[in-house]
């Protein structure tokens, strides 16, 4: 795991992010070790120097309208293994440790479906019980 940032070293990295007009930055995790594409969710500012000071990744939960903290209550935790973003710095990249499934459907990714022969198809099964 990265070493935890000072609030103040967060604040000013999160600054220099590009936000859309509702102040969100998407944000895509990824398995560190298999490369693995899990999910993709929002982040606004608060999220991105708390995600960098605690090491736990958190979200802006745009249907509950407040910082969601992955695993929070399912115990699926997401660590920070080291957050990137790309050229423009309005998309973040999270290298991930990810405990349990990473979607709320019980599967280890959101990812699960695919278009193929015309049709779409579920390509993964649950993980889990």
């Amino acid at each position: 795991m990265p070493d935890s940032l000072t609030a103040e070293r967060a604040a000013d990295i999160a600054a220099a992010l590009t936000y859309n007009d509702g102040g969100l930055i998407p944000a895509i995790a990824q398995q560190h070790d298999t490369g693995e594409v899990l999910m993709l969710a929002w982040m606004n500012r608060d999220a991105v120097v708390e995600t960098l000071t605690s090491g736990r990744v958190c979200y802006w939960s745009r249907s509950r309208r407040s910082l969601w903290r992955k695993g929070e209550t399912s115990g699926h935790v997401q660590r920070l293994v080291e957050l990137r973003f790309d050229c423009d710095s309005d998309a973040i990249l999270l290298l991930v440790d990810q405990t349990g499934p990473a979607c709320h459907t019980n599967r280890r990714s959101c990812f699960y479906s695919a278009v193929r022969d015309g049709a779409v198809r579920v390509i993964s099964d649950p993980v889990g019980p």
